[in-house]
């Protein structure tokens, strides 16, 4: 079976197991379950398993010849790219739709090596599930909200002296007055965070 496994992960080529996509990852779950019955009960054939190897290998290079003749295929099974941050705030709407904690966002972020979303031009992520950040220039990173948690936690509502601040859920960033409370111009919330503008250290 381990034989038989590697055979057909050689057939899937260099695409199948890589970054998996959610038909490739139903393929290797398939593949794995195939095997496993062969490897622990005697009375299950090697017949059957390379059967069903066989049927789940046909089933993957017909879907992905599919994928490649038509778009509206490919868009069904694989999904698109979403674009999460645009010139330094969120896309609200496009956030909405994908299961991601913002701890578990700013963490990924800050691997990267940003302290601010005013460093993002655009973040996209892909239907393999990785981000990919596009940055500005050094000349060009503007004052953004800042993602570093010692930072990020003294969000608050009241704005105590003038100066540049980011809403903590959009990232919409304005020049300030101190106030008791103003709401966002485009989410229509009150937290707000002193912004960033320092460039990317890399």
């Amino acid at each position: 079976m381990y034989i038989i496994i590697l055979f057909s992960l050689r057939l899937l080529g260099k695409r199948g197991v890589k970054q998996l996509s959610v038909f490739e990852l139903v393929v290797i779950i398939s593949l794995g379950s195939a095997a496993g019955d062969p490897m622990f009960y005697k009375e299950v054939g090697l017949g059957s398993a390379m059967l069903v190897f066989f049927m789940v290998v046909l089933a993957y290079k017909t879907t992905s010849y599919l994928v490649g003749k038509s778009k509206k295929i490919e868009k069904l099974i694989e999904g698109e790219c979403t674009c999460l941050i645009k010139e330094g705030t969120f896309s609200i709407d496009n956030f909405k739709k994908e299961s991601l904690a913002q701890d578990e966002f700013f963490a990924e972020l800050r691997q990267k090596s940003i302290s601010h979303l005013g460093q993002i031009k655009l973040t996209l992520i892909e239907t393999s599930g990785e981000m990919s950040v596009y940055y500005y220039s050094d000349e060009d990173v503007k004052y953004g909200l800042p993602i570093l948690p010692d930072l990020f936690k003294n969000r608050a509502e009241e704005i105590k002296e003038e100066g540049i601040y980011s809403c903590a859920f959009c990232g919409n960033t304005l020049k300030l007055l101190p106030t008791k409370q103003i709401l966002c111009s485009r989410c229509n919330k009150t937290k707000w965070v002193k912004s960033l503008n320092e460039k990317r250290i890399t």
